[in-house]
């Protein structure tokens, strides 16, 4: 099935979980926040959000800077 993850598509089996993705592009030590459809999904939440076609994945870490 296709997800939009920050603004690319991505082909993810059924079932996959939030977490699976984040796993899979590598970036569990990186992501601080996550949204799914708009929507925030908490970190202890990842591997309960399970993902459809067409969601959207918004990724996020933070950068500071001055």
């Amino acid at each position: 099935m296709q997800v939009k993850v920050n603004g690319e598509s991505r082909d993810m089996e059924e079932g996959s979980t939030l977490h699976t993705l984040i796993h899979t592009l590598g970036l569990e030590s990186k992501v601080m926040a996550a949204a799914l459809n708009m929507e925030i999904v908490k970190q202890e939440q990842w591997d309960k959000a399970i993902l459809k076609k067409d969601d959207v994945i918004e990724l996020l870490d933070f950068v500071g800077g001055g």
